[in-house]
Order: structure tokens, then C-alpha cells, then sequence
């Protein structure tokens, strides 16, 4: 029989039944936490128990989402409010009664669930009764979140309302996201076998020390058996982040190949966010939805200002049309986070137009993205590029197939694709533990990106996201457990 400690024991004891979390073992047994997991690792060693770790994410009401539960939400308040004036009324008649903000909420979501229309300035609510009784059934959830203190996803299975709620309230932030490792433990069935046996807990010595021998006491002790063969201790030394190590190797393959380091600010005028990357004005990415603004304007080169709005009006002497549309200067000077690192090499770009030059920059972006297992609203990329004067495409499939050997792919594809700075463009596919996986995007600055600083030859451009390949690197099929300090995660990467 499989020689076990009392600890072990009674660890076995208190999960005899079930599948229950470290936590719950402590309460059954009166152990402290490390005597609980190391008993637990004791007994996985040894095939008896099995300790499961699932990454769990926690919701719990916003401030907004508190206001809510108390006001009700804004699209029923302005439903119900409507009901005295057969559920259509002028906006600006709306607008009297509620604030400019809560109106604008109210509208998106009697739109955007198919609940009501706007006609001619009309608010026209199509679905009263309906909409009056699904947002009470949400306002309902909301409460019962708050109730709780925080649920679990996993809660609500994928097709129940429970869930579809939980989403939208997600993306309106009337909760917010929270995120551990949780563990649980269960036996195997040897386990089972050994506690069906029975289980009789008697109070070993483990230590054989000169007191015991001088006084006798040895004769009277029972003393716990030594199996050689079980494994030692894990000890686990200081480390360097994961992610860090990954960014390290990365900028040690770009400096390897003759490249060199470039970084900018965070904070940047839409002109290089955007304009520089002849992004049109209209484009869906500088809505408020997807791009975090700042208030306040930045100043930016006028002259530079007025190259790209000669090219993106008419095409300037690209031989490219352009946009067709005015261009305008306010746009281009409010103030953004950053939304990609192609802008540390447009900038730099512009800085140092004639080649040769090798760049890349590995930074943080930041986007409007609801937080789940594959996005979050902060990331980094990875970008580099090469002008010289007899650059071309060949020469960018060559630094590209170089650069992800290097990395760690052996099989690499490229196919054609389409990317709004780059013509033109393409997709590097990688074949990673039998998977085939996207990994990134390049291809030629357009002409209408380099001609406002008087580049004039090639710029040979690609990137990938951090996080994605780490991801695939550590095994990981959630992004946020890259960003959680889970302690036993990081000793064992």
C-alpha cells in the first residue's frame, strides 16, 4: 500500500466525495493553505489525486450599472416615458426630459435590438411591450450580480439568456471584468480504491532527533516511512516574465539581422494614427467605439498637414484619386492612445527619408475592445521595416521567412491579402503542432503613405501581436492569463 502522511490522509478524506476547491479542504481539515497543496502534490505524485486549474472570470456591477439598478435602464425610462404620446415623439421634444448622454444610450439600444427606428427627427418605438419586458428582465440579472457580489461565466451555459444578458451587459461596461486561477481537486481512481479501503489517521514522526534518542521517546513513536524514489521538493528560482523573455528573443533576432530599436509616445494626433496611413476621415476606426480619445488637441507640422491633405483629397502626385472628400484639420489634431505601432514607423519614416533604414518596434496599443479570451484593450505589436533602394517583394518574403525561422516556425506560407497601409499585401501562415495559424500581416507602404515626406523608394513593412504568439508558445488559450500574477503558472513557464 501507497505510504501516505497524515496530511495526505486527511486531504483524501475531505475530498472523498467530491471535487472541491484547496479553500474547502482547508475549512474540512483545519490545514493551513501550503500544508493543503503540499499534501495535494504529494498525492498527485503518487497517482491518487488529480488538481485541475481552469481560468475563471468574475463580472460584478460598474458604478453605472449601480445607477441603473436603481433608475432602471435608459431605454426603458425612455420607452415607458413615450407611452403618453403612443410611443413616438420629435428628439429634441425627448430632450426635455432626459439628458443628452442617457437619451443617446437609449436610442443605440432601441435601434440596435430592432426595438424602434428614428424617422424625420422621430424617436418611434415599433415593440413597446417587448422591449419594456426584456429590459426588466436585465435590470433583474443586474440586481441579482450585485446580490451575488460577483458571478462566473462559466455560470450560464452559451445558449441560455442568462449568458446573452451577461454579454450585453459586458459590452454597455455594466460590469466589469475580474479574473483568477481557480484549483480544484479530485481523486483518481486509485484514490477512490485506497479511501474505500479505509483510512486510519495515526500521528507520525517524521524527524529522528537526539532528544528522542536520549530520552526513550523513539520507542514510542511510530515514524513515518521514507519512499527514495518519491520526487524532492520543486525549488523555484527568481524569473524573468514570460512575456519579457519572448520580447527579448525578439529583439535579439531583430538586432542579429541589422535592425535597430525605434520608440514614440503613447499619445498621438490622429494625423499619424491615422492620416499619415491615409486612413480616410469617415473610416469606421476613429468612431469613439473603437479608438480611446483624449481631450485637447495636438499641434501638429503644418506643412506635413498639408501634403496629406493634398493626397487624401485628389491623390496628389501619387497617381491615385484619393478620397474624394474635404479634408479636415481638427480631425487630424484630436488626441488618441495610439491604436497600432505603425505609427512609431511612419514617424520615424518621416524623420529619415532616404535609405538605407532598419527599423522595428516592439509597443503597447490600445483599443475600445471588450475584454474576453482572445481581446483585450491593451496589446502589443511587434513591427518592423526596411527601405533601400532596390527593395522589393521578393526581398520582403526573404526577411520575412528569415525572420519567423528564427522565431521558432520551420513550415511558413505567404498568401495574398489585403491590409489598408500596403499594397501590395499579404499573410504569413504558419503549420505549429499539426495547427495552421495566422500570424501576421505585410506588405509595401502604399505610395499615398510615403510620398508626404518625400520618400522615394520602397518601404518593405510587416508585424504580429505579442500576445498571439505567446499564446501559442506557452500553450495558452486565454489571453488574460498572460497578464494575472498567478504564481504557480509563472514557476512552472
Amino acid at each position: 500500500m501507497t505510504e501516505l502522511s497524515p496530511n495526505e490522509k486527511k486531504v483524501l478524506l475531505a475530498v472523498k466525495d467530491d471535487c472541491i476547491t484547496p479553500e474547502k479542504i482547508g475549512e474540512k481539515t483545519g490545514l493551513e493553505m501550503v500544508a493543503v497543496m503540499s499534501a495535494a502534490s504529494w498525492l498527485k505524485s503518487k497517482g491518487l489525486v488529480e488538481i485541475k486549474e481552469e481560468a475563471v472570470a468574475n463580472y460584478s456591477v460598474s458604478e453605472e450599472g449601480e445607477k441603473y439598478i436603481k433608475e432602471g435602464l435608459p431605454e426603458r425610462k425612455v420607452t415607458e416615458y413615450l407611452s403618453e404620446y403612443n410611443f413616438r415623439a420629435p428628439v429634441n421634444d425627448i430632450l426635455k426630459k432626459f439628458d443628452k448622454n442617457e437619451l443617446a444610450v437609449a436610442i443605440k439600444w432601441i435601434k440596435g435590438w430592432g426595438f424602434g427606428k428614428i424617422d424625420k427627427d422621430q424617436l418611434i418605438i415599433e415593440k413597446p411591450s417587448l422591449l419594456i419586458n426584456n429590459r426588466k428582465e436585465v435590470e433583474k440579472f443586474l440586481a441579482q450580480i450585485k446580490n451575488k457580489g460577483e458571478v462566473k461565466e462559466k455560470d450560464y451555459p452559451a445558449q441560455s439568456k442568462e449568458y446573452d444578458y451577461l454579454q450585453e451587459l459586458k459590452e454597455r461596461r455594466l460590469v466589469l471584468w475580474g479574473m483568477h486561477f481557480g484549483r480544484w481537486i479530485a481523486l483518481t481512481s486509485s484514490g477512490k480504491e485506497i479511501v474505500e479501503r479505509g483510512i486510519k489517521i495515526v500521528e507520525e514522526t517524521g524527524q529522528l532527533t537526539p532528544e528522542i534518542i536520549q530520552t526513550g521517546e523513539w520507542n514510542k513513536k511510530k515514524f513515518r516511512r521514507y519512499d527514495v524514489s518519491t520526487f524532492s521538493p520543486s525549488v523555484y528560482p527568481g524569473k524573468i516574465h514570460p512575456l519579457t523573455k519572448i520580447i527579448d528573443e525578439i529583439r535579439e533576432i531583430f538586432v542579429s539581422m541589422g535592425f535597430r530599436e525605434i520608440e514614440y509616445n503613447y499619445v498621438q494626433p490622429c494625423l499619424w494614427n491615422m492620416d499619415a496611413l491615409f486612413v480616410p476621415q469617415d473610416h469606421p476606426a476613429r468612431d469613439m467605439q473603437d479608438t480611446f480619445y483624449i481631450d485637447g488637441k495636438m499641434r501638429v507640422d503644418k506643412k506635413i498637414a498639408r501634403k496629406i491633405k493634398k493626397i487624401h483629397e485628389n491623390g496628389g502626385n501619387t497617381g491615385s484619386d484619393g478620397w474624394g472628400i474635404a479634408w479636415d484639420m481638427d480631425e487630424a489634431e484630436k488626441t488618441v492612445l495610439r491604436t497600432h505601432t505603425t505609427v512609431n514607423t511612419i514617424r520615424y519614416l518621416s524623420e529619415h527619408p532616404e535609405p538605407p533604414l532598419k527599423v522595428f518596434t516592439v509597443g503597447r496599443n490600445f483599443r475600445r475592445e471588450n475584454i474576453d479570451s482572445t481581446h483585450l484593450p491593451e496589446f502589443t505589436q511587434i513591427e518592423g521595416i526596411v527601405m533601400e533602394k532596390s527593395a522589393n517583394f521578393n526581398m520582403l518574403v526573404g526577411i520575412l521567412k528569415e525572420f519567423y525561422k528564427r522565431i521558432g516556425f520551420e513550415k511558413i506560407n505567404l498568401r495574398p491579402s489585403y491590409f489598408p497601409f500596403t499594397e501590395p499585401s499579404l499573410e504569413v501562415i504558419v503549420e505549429y503542432e499539426g495547427k495552421i495559424l495566422e500570424m501576421g500581416g505585410a506588405g509595401i507602404f502604399r505610395p499615398e503613405v510615403i510620398a508626404p515626406f518625400n520618400v522615394k523608394h520602397p518601404v518593405l513593412a510587416w508585424g504580429l501581436g505579442l500576445e498571439r504568439l505567446a499564446m501559442i508558445r506557452l500553450g495558452l488559450k486565454d489571453i488574460r492569463a498572460l497578464y494575472m500574477s498567478d504564481i504557480e503558472w509563472l514557476r512552472r513557464v
